[in-house]
């Protein structure tokens, strides 16, 4: 059965934090693409698997801050593929420390050939496809 969601578990570093104790706002951002890749290796692939010529850079990425997260805070990234078309992944990602929504955020990847030049847009991986499905739509 395809992967669609991924629950990622991490500790805030102190050299995430900012002078005034909190996790900087550019840490979010990270903290959704290391869920990203634990999904990636839960459905049995990479996202940068060596010799290969296909990346996916983020063509649009979108975060709201609802609660401030400090050193050692644990907390959870709730990562899930919101679509997936021929050639892009939006993920969706909620994370939360405790019962308390932290952010939220979606990233969009696009499958790239990054050889030869120039960089262009290719269709996903057949084995891409067939491990990642895109997480079911909430039935009316």
């Amino acid at each position: 059965m395809p992967v669609s969601e991924h629950r990622y578990h991490r500790r805030v570093q102190f050299a995430e934090t900012d002078m005034a104790g909190v996790v900087h706002f550019s840490y979010f951002l990270r903290y959704m693409e290391e869920a990203e890749h634990a999904l990636w290796r839960e459905a049995g692939l990479s996202i940068a698997s060596p010799g290969s010529n296909i990346g996916f850079p983020r063509v649009a990425v979108s975060i709201e801050y609802h609660a401030p997260l400090y050193f050692e805070d644990e907390f959870d990234v709730h990562v899930r593929i919101k679509a997936i078309s021929r050639r892009s992944i939006r993920y969706e990602s909620v994370l939360t420390k405790g019962d308390t929504k932290v952010a939220t955020g979606t990233i969009t990847a696009v499958c790239v050939q990054n050889t030869p030049a120039p960089m262009r847009a290719v269709d996903l991986p057949t084995e891409v496809t067939a491990k990642l499905a895109a997480f079911p739509a909430p039935s009316a």
